[in-house]
């Protein structure tokens, strides 16, 4: 064996052992993120007022970070 082939083998190791590591720490921080996130209710519509004998309804779609409002009226 020469110093050039041993070289290349202990480099391989530590790349191998590095590789690892990071991959771990990467799936640790996933698994916390995943963990952490709010749970989402799973009504997307909600009544929040009343005007002039309708309701006020808030609607949100859960991929944005916005509320609609609209009225709704039974009678009409």
């Amino acid at each position: 064996m020469t110093e050039d082939d041993s070289f290349l083998k202990e480099f391989l190791q530590r790349s191998g052992f590095v590789g690892i590591v990071v991959g771990l720490f990467i799936l640790f921080i996933a698994f916390l993120s995943y963990k952490q996130d709010p749970p989402i209710e799973s009504q997307s519509t909600k009544v929040v007022g009343e005007y002039k004998g309708c309701d006020i309804v808030r609607w949100n779609s859960h991929e944005f970070a916005e509320y609609k409002y609209f009225l709704y009226c039974e009678n009409d």
